[in-house]
């Protein structure tokens, strides 16, 4: 039942190197400022009822940090496509518990990966409502869709065409933000900013829970500071490439994160979008908030860049998402079929044509529900796989060449541990029974696959391509 050498077969040329320093940031912080702040700012509040639940932007900032530090290291000595799949790969052991990890981490993936670029759909289709008053549930989800196409269409082109692409949405993004900013400190009141509740700093077993779910919240918009390691392939001198791009990226974001919130909130009663399920102009608040100073008209233009914005962040998170199962479907653990590349324009169509799609389907949830639900799917085989596998690697293979180490080792992997724990532990527990719930199918289906494969634990036949 095992499957024979492909060896014989000609292999596809390698991938362009050709994203640089300013390229691989443009990525990361496209992917993070995107769309996230200007929709997530209402049900962060929700989460603790006031703005005391900016405490949540804070303890993600404090995972975010050491975290990519563990992504800086790992993404600057093996700087290859699919990012996440290569370490865990690598550091549990190619062809026994690597395996195992690395193909949980595909399983996982293929409803994480698509449930976060949709929520970018979600928050592009929810601000669009603001321009098109009246617009109903079913024409939401038609917009999003709408999007979701245009996406793929302007990814299905060669890289060096993308890096112009990539750069040219990130200044669109930073401009959007500089605005918002700038209008939020003009007419800032810190009266209005720091109307804290009644009771709202005191500690309990619900504040902690609210805790948790304002910095699940946080984490979900730092999400893509590690964008530029999915595309490892494609980067130039990576091992200072990829280090640079995400310490800066995660900094310069969190600076720029925590301006934003304090602009909005400072010009808009928090009480006018709390609780977020009440107030439909929630869905788009940062529009509220131009309307208030400037009028319908600016805001429907402000509207516009929020549009162009949250694009960005879909179109970042696509392209380096697509490149996942195209590097685990070269190395034998995924279907074959994913590793293709395009014949003329050398990128993997296939993954990218299969994740958009999938994520134009879970475009049609809830935006907390998805947020959620990519959260706690994510965080024990990704994120503290990830933890663990660093530790692996320093002590099994002290002479791997790092480029970057990380500073104060281990106290940033400790960390990140620890913030990735308190988010899963807070999480609702039929968020927590779906992330178990789809690892243990993946187990199953793993076992079964090696069993009929005859690999590992079945048997010791070696990745020929895929199933």
């Amino acid at each position: 039942m095992s499957s024979s050498s492909n060896t014989s077969e000609p292999q596809s040329p390698p991938l362009l190197r050709r994203f640089g320093v300013v390229q691989a940031i443009a990525l990361n912080m496209s992917n993070m400022i995107g769309v996230g702040p200007f929709i997530t700012i209402p049900l962060l509040m929700s989460a603790l009822g006031g703005p005391q639940a900016m405490l949540g932007w804070v303890v993600a900032v404090l995972i975010a940090i050491p975290d990519g530090m563990v992504w800086s290291e790992l993404g600057a000595a093996m700087p290859g496509s699919g990012g996440s799949y290569v370490y865990l790969r690598e550091a549990y052991g190619r062809e026994t518990f690597g395996r195992l990890i690395a193909f949980l981490f595909i399983w996982q993936f293929i409803l994480s990966g698509p449930l976060e670029i949709a929520s970018g759909y979600i928050g592009f289709a929810r601000y669009t409502g603001y321009i098109w008053q009246g617009i109903t549930p079913g024409e939401t989800i038609l917009v999003a869709a709408a999007v979701g196409v245009i996406n793929v269409v302007l990814l299905y082109r060669r890289i060096t065409a993308i890096g112009l692409i990539t750069v040219s949405l990130w200044i669109g993004s930073l401009l959007t933000t500089l605005a918002v900013i700038v209008t939020g400190a003009m007419h800032f009141s810190a009266a209005r900013a720091f109307d804290f509740p009644p009771g709202g700093f005191t500690f309990s077993l619900g504040f902690l829970f609210g805790l948790g779910a304002a910095s699940r919240i946080g984490v979900y918009d730092y999400l893509g500071y590690y964008d530029i390691c999915y595309i490892g392939d494609e980067v130039k001198d990576p091992g200072r490439t990829i280090p640079r791009s995400i310490i800066f990226s995660v900094v310069a974001v969190a600076i720029i994160y925590f301006a934003v919130n304090l602009s909005i909130i400072g010009v808009v009663p928090w009480r006018e979008f709390v609780p977020a399920e009440s107030h439909p102009q929630s869905g788009f608040v940062v529009s509220l908030m131009m309307e208030k100073i400037y009028g319908a008209r600016v805001a429907t233009v402000f509207t516009a860049l929020v549009l162009w914005t949250a694009f960005g962040s879909v179109f970042a998170l696509l392209l380096g998402y697509s490149r996942i199962p195209y590097a685990a479907a070269l190395d034998g653990y995924f279907f074959k079929v994913f590793g293709r590349l395009h014949p003329t324009k050398r990128f993997p169509y296939v993954a990218l044509i299969v994740l958009g799609l999938v994520s134009i389907i879970c475009s049609a949830f809830s935006l907390d529900a998805v947020i959620d639900a990519l959260i706690s799917t994510r965080i024990l085989v990704q994120f503290i796989g990830q933890v663990f596998a660093l530790i692996l690697l320093r002590k099994h293979a002290p002479d791997m060449p790092r480029p970057y180490r990380m500073w104060l080792y281990p106290l940033p992997s400790i960390i990140a541990l620890v913030g990735w724990l308190f988010i899963f532990a807070t999480t609702p527990w039929p968020v927590i029974a779906l992330g178990l719930g789809t690892l243990f199918l993946g187990a199953i289906f793993f076992l079964v696959w090696s069993w009929y494969t005859e690999r590992w634990p079945f048997g010791t036949a070696s990745a020929d391509g895929g199933v």
